[in-house]
């Protein structure tokens, strides 16, 4: 299952819907997993369509019974720059797919949203709330908390987060998030976490179907150039996976990855 490539694997599934079924499963057990080792447990999830369908997925495995939500802190990756509530929020679809569902399991201070554009003028200053809640839950002088697994979805264009190719974001160092602006995919104003706060997560899954994102996979499987391929900058710091349905791997070099079954 594990490429040649240091601490990567490439797991590749049937189609979308498996591969969704199948990154809620396995995202549990990360979750089990880690909750025997030590607490909190801290997620960083994406939105998108694999990314929500992933979480709604989690909502209907019998599994998530068995984790201490009370344990679990929830990040984003990323968020648009909307006013709270609107469907396009990464935090809305989230609720709807699965934290609306947890109830009273997930205590509303784990859930730490991005600031929102009727709350705060920008997102600058929404990025830099965001960077001090982070700051806030981390280790004693360390900016951010230990991020035991980073979900990402990807663009057809290889961008993970709201880091677009070519774009500003990408060169962002010393900070843990960044404001966005002219996003080509809109909406136009975002935040994000900076690669520094990417590339801090033990795990980095970048999870991407459809054939569409198959050029982007084989570049980003390709060590392409990070300007051009975001995604191939998204590299955790323990391990990272790629969470393939075969439509995405389709370009991908025959050793890139191994199939799941079912």
């Amino acid at each position: 299952m594990t490429t040649p490539h240091p601490l990567r694997d490439v797991v590749v599934h049937p189609d979308a819907a498996t591969l969704a079924e199948a990154t809620a499963a396995r995202l549990l057990t990360a979750v089990l997993d880690a909750q025997s080792h030590h607490r909190p447990v801290h997620l960083v999830l994406t939105g998108g369509t694999v990314g929500i369908r992933t979480l709604a997925a989690v909502a209907a495995n019998p599994v998530r019974d068995a984790v201490d939500w009370t344990g679990v802190h929830l990040w984003w990756g990323d968020e648009r720059f909307v006013p709270a509530g609107d469907p396009d929020r990464n935090e809305t679809q989230a609720r709807e797919a699965l934290l609306d569902t947890l109830g009273d399991a997930l205590p509303a201070a784990n859930v730490h949203a991005v600031p929102a554009a009727d709350v705060v003028g920008d997102p600058e200053a929404a990025a830099a709330a965001y960077a001090e809640e982070l700051a806030a839950h981390a280790p004693e002088g360390a900016a951010l908390p230990e991020l035991d697994v980073l979900l990402l979805g990807m663009g057809p264009d290889g961008h993970v987060a709201s880091l677009f190719p070519d774009h500003p974001g990408l060169d962002v160092v010393g900070r843990t998030t960044t404001g966005v602006h002219d996003s080509p995919k809109p909406p136009p104003l975002r935040v994000s976490l900076t690669f520094e706060a990417i590339r801090s997560a033990r795990e980095v899954w970048v999870v991407a179907a459809g054939e569409e994102k198959a050029d982007a996979v084989a570049a980003a499987l390709g060590d392409g150039p990070v300007a051009q391929v975001p995604a191939a900058g998204a590299v955790g710091r323990e391990r990272t996976r790629w969470l393939l349905d075969v439509a995405a791997a389709s370009r991908s070099a025959s050793d890139a990855g191994t199939p799941a079954a079912g």
